[in-house]
């Protein structure tokens, strides 16, 4: 192909591959509820460092190292910059290739007349051939392919990214959620040795009654039955405090051995009052949403990618160089050359139409999976409403259930100590007691943890796709 050919053909080319562009895709609508099921909410706050309104001053210093220890959020990151690289590879086929070349050739026939297979023969035995130039190529984007795989390098790097905001959102709440854990399991324990010196007080006043004939030796055995079942009951929640510690160092990516935690009031950790904003808002505000989406736009731009692979490509080459004989005489022949090749599948046994309806197939599923991703989103904050909303009328009855049994315990006690009352009752309002008051901090747990889920189910701080999208340079 002539130069002046070629020059008349690129009009053409930069036409076709205009109108081979598709149009930006954009994400399926969605139907958004109006409000929340657990009714009207407070106007939405910001969420960043939602874990101070805990007023807990040892959760923000495990958050920080959770940041920057976690093995997984680690590995994360690395993803990310795999994805990036994979993208500026994708987008680098946008452009035309340029390579600059040298060569030299020796080439000496030591015996006999020479063959067909070398450039000398009897009468010049020896070749010198030296060159040196720049070559370049490019691929003509007829049908949009090339800037499609670009397209999905870049919406992969974007998922990869919004993949690592997701896990270091259900990080930071799993950190929290363990820490409450381990002070809850604190306060239980203190509870249960506080409950344990209250049943080693009445076995020393059923004792002293047992000596004296004012106990039966059955009043006796039953308050040492109830003593060594709470020993039990204690040395069990150390255990589980001791497991909880474990968690949380491997959450924070640490030997458990440099984990050291003060003993702090459970009862002093404050439930958040978190604003949650209208249901619209939170398409915006959730990394895994963002994460189906990029995903999304990725196995959209595939598919033009698999399209085009089933119709003609086109590409220019072009050389510029210099050659000769002599190394010394290396610029003293200077040439170009222009080529131009078109390819056109003609049978391949159906395995490009096949990826291609695979890639329609991938898109369809992902279109599900994003669909997937608002409800769930949804049911998140509805259901983390919903529990808060419940454990704070679960709690307001429990604080009545504790008070009652409290008074019960103090009056049985009494009437123990007179004698107008039997040891099976004092028996069953100390277990009542004991019941109720680990109830409560059972119950506290699951409300402070509701809210970590609200926290989580509302993103956590993270602001918006527009604000986290890479972008290739």
């Amino acid at each position: 192909m002539t130069p002046p050919s070629l020059l008349r053909c690129l009009p053409l080319c930069l036409l076709l591959t205009a109108c081979a562009s598709p149009p930006p895709q954009t994400p399926p609508r969605t139907d958004v509820p109006a409000q929340w099921q657990a009714g009207p909410q407070p106007a939405r706050e910001r969420l960043d460092a939602w874990w101070q309104g805990f007023a807990d001053p040892q959760l923000a210093p495990l958050i920080e190292r959770a940041r920057r220890n976690n093995p997984d959020l680690g590995a994360a990151l690395a993803r990310v910059e795999q994805a990036r690289a994979q993208a500026q590879v994708a987008a680098g086929n946008r452009w035309p290739t340029l390579q600059a070349g040298f060569n030299g050739n020796h080439e000496r026939l030591l015996r006999g007349p020479g063959y067909s297979g070398i450039d000398t023969y009897r009468d010049d035995r020896r070749l010198e051939v030296f060159s040196l130039g720049l070559a370049a190529s490019y691929e003509v984007d007829f049908w949009g392919g090339v800037a499609a795989r670009a397209r999905s390098g870049v919406a992969t790097w974007q998922a990869s990214a919004f993949d690592r905001d997701t896990l270091e959102l259900t990080l930071l709440a799993s950190v929290a959620a363990s820490y409450l854990d381990f002070s809850a399991v604190q306060a239980r324990a203190a509870i249960a040795q506080h409950n344990l010196d209250n049943a080693e007080q009445v076995l020393a006043l059923v004792s002293t009654r047992q000596a004296a004939g004012a106990a039966s030796p059955l009043e006796l055995a039953q308050q040492r039955g109830l003593v060594a079942r709470q020993r039990q009951q204690l040395d069990s929640l150390r255990q589980d405090a001791a497991n909880a510690r474990l968690a949380l160092a491997t959450l924070l990516g640490e030997p458990v051995a440099r984990l050291h935690l003060a003993t702090n009031d459970f009862a002093h950790l404050q439930v958040p009052d978190t604003g949650v904003g209208l249901p619209s808002e939170l398409l915006a505000r959730r990394p895994d949403i963002a994460r189906a989406e990029a995903r999304l736009a990725a196995a959209q731009a595939d598919v033009q990618v698999a399209r085009s692979l089933m119709l003609p490509r086109l590409t220019l080459k072009a050389n510029l160089a210099v050659g000769a004989n002599h190394l010394a005489d290396l610029f003293a022949n200077r040439y170009y050359d222009l080529g131009g090749a078109l390819l056109a599948p003609i049978f391949n046994a159906g395995a490009l139409r096949a990826g291609y309806q695979a890639s329609q197939a991938r898109q369809q599923e992902l279109l599900a999976n994003y669909r997937k991703a608002i409800l769930d989103a949804f049911a998140d904050v509805d259901r983390a409403l919903n529990d808060g909303a419940g454990l704070d009328r679960q709690l307001h009855w429990q604080t009545q259930v504790l008070d009652q049994a409290q008074q019960a315990f103090g009056l049985a006690e009494t009437r123990y100590r007179a004698g107008a009352d039997t040891l099976l009752t004092l028996l069953d309002t100390q277990r009542n007691l004991y019941q109720a008051q680990d109830d409560a901090i059972t119950l506290r747990l699951q409300r402070l943890k509701a809210s970590v889920a609200l926290f989580k189910a509302l993103g956590g701080g993270w602001e918006g796709a527009a604000e986290s999208m890479p972008q290739i340079r």
